[in-house]
């Protein structure tokens, strides 16, 4: 008779460290009554972030590396396209850490916009950048990453590593399948991308994704052309209108 495997009980106790209950929901079933008590954090933890982000005007969500300092090329371009973006009337939409996330809500506040950041609480003790308006910290990556796509008509991905590509796919998979609306997702970077850009016409060939799914993206060097591309495909397609947006700072977090 064949034997079934089942797991070591657990019975974690509280903790105040938003990696470790995060970890600790996610590595398996617990007892019935911490699962519950789960479920309310993950709860509150949505509707702080509906509370928080919901009169913040349109947004575009700028994805990229944490780790790419003031100096590098990058930061200048993300810089660049924050500032691009409150100038066209969007307000600008991060993880609000460092690197990327740092130059875009910064270049969105030179540009005279609004400036938002879905912080995360992680080992090496993550802090919202300084050029934030508001900004509310977060436990848990999914309901993080539910929140910067929520609020967003386009999604710019600058050069980043495994967490960039985790929210870029996540964004590209919602609007191939039909659970978000046809928003357009502009990769800034050719040589950057190059790899992945063949990887995903070998996928065309393969049959596993459709032609069709390439026109999610655009993939570019040129600001120019990537507020273009905003302007036809999120503002003229969506019917936005710009308004003054209203600047008031506010932290929402623990």
């Amino acid at each position: 008779m064949a034997q079934q495997l089942t797991p070591i009980a657990s019975n974690p106790k509280p903790s105040t460290d938003g990696q470790r209950e995060e970890q600790v929901f996610l590595e398996g079933p617990h007892t019935r009554s911490h699962e519950l008590l789960m479920v309310f954090r993950i709860m509150r933890e949505f509707i702080r972030g509906f509370r928080v982000l919901h009169f913040v005007g349109p947004c575009v969500t700028v994805f990229g590396s944490a780790r790419f300092k003031a100096d590098h090329p990058y930061y200048e371009m993300a810089r660049g396209i924050g500032r691009r973006l409150a100038q066209i009337g969007f307000t600008v939409i991060t993880g609000g850490g460092p690197g990327i996330m740092e130059a875009a809500n910064r270049g969105a506040k030179e540009g005279g916009g609004v400036s938002v950041g879905c912080n995360i609480l992680l080992p090496m003790e993550q802090k919202p950048n300084p050029y934030l308006d508001r900004w509310i910290t977060f436990r848990y990556f999914f309901v993080r990453k539910v929140m910067l796509v929520k609020y967003s008509y386009a999604f710019i991905v600058m050069p980043g590593g495994m967490g960039t590509l985790d929210e870029l796919f996540e964004a590209a998979t919602l609007i191939q399948t039909r659970k978000i609306l046809n928003f357009p997702v502009v990769l800034m970077g050719t040589q950057f991308w190059r790899d992945l850009e063949i990887l995903l016409k070998e996928m065309v060939a393969e049959g596993t994704i459709a032609a069709a799914d390439l026109d999610l993206l655009l993939i570019t060097d040129s600001v120019d052309e990537a507020m273009d591309h905003l302007k036809t495909h999120a503002i003229e397609q969506f019917g936005l209108r710009q308004h003054k947006a209203r600047k008031r700072s506010k932290f929402l977090g623990e």
